[in-house]
């Protein structure tokens, strides 16, 4: 990733743009993935930073999670690849500790990969003014890439948390950084961001 020059062009607006992270609960972060190439432990850090940023600066923290009932409304589509059969243990869906307790956030609970399908989050970020989202979250290649490409195609600005998201594998991490979020986004780091948070 090349180095970021600063100017005024690519300061963040807080009261324009919205932080927004997939995914971030105890039944996938703390779901005895590692993580590739961040750690579950360091996304997870680095979110939780960002959150405080984006909180003192006033701009809107969208926390998004999965949930369901009883697993009847999840999809279930029939695929080459079996599926990982997720397991619905009592508290999968909470958020983890450390953006748990966060107050003035607006909890998104999905029932698939993308944040936006069958969900409020446009309206509430459209409703705000904000034309900006800095995504990160897990995995990577899932819930972060499927909710990019929604967030693209209802015409928002999008900045992606390279090292406040990560994968199962480097390889799919790498592959959607480098193929995917240039063509409809910028990439940054958590630092990055924070330093052009306005």
């Amino acid at each position: 990733m090349e180095d970021l020059k600063l100017n005024e062009k690519e300061l963040i607006n807080a009261k324009t743009s919205a932080l927004v992270l997939i995914d971030l609960q105890k039944g996938i972060a703390g779901g005895g993935i590692s993580g590739s190439p961040h750690l579950m432990d360091q996304v997870i850090q680095n979110a939780s930073k960002l959150v405080k940023e984006f909180g003192e600066k006033g701009a809107f923290i969208v926390l998004v999670r999965v949930s369901t009932v009883d697993g009847k409304d999840m999809v279930k589509p029939k695929t080459d690849l079996a599926s990982s059969g997720m397991k619905y243990q009592e508290g999968w869906d909470e958020l983890v500790p450390e953006i748990a307790g966060t107050k003035n956030v607006h909890i998104v609970t999905k029932r698939q990969w993308g944040a936006f399908y069958g969900t409020d989050l446009d309206l509430q970020l459209r409703r705000r003014g904000i034309d900006t989202i800095v995504l990160g979250g897990i995995s990577t290649s899932i819930g972060v890439d499927t909710t990019a490409r929604e967030a693209f195609q209802h015409g928002y600005n999008q900045i992606f948390l390279e090292d406040a998201m990560t994968a199962v594998t480097k390889e799919e991490h790498e592959y959607v950084c480098k193929y995917i979020f240039p063509r409809i986004g910028k990439i940054r780091t958590s630092e990055q961001v924070i330093s052009l948070l306005k």
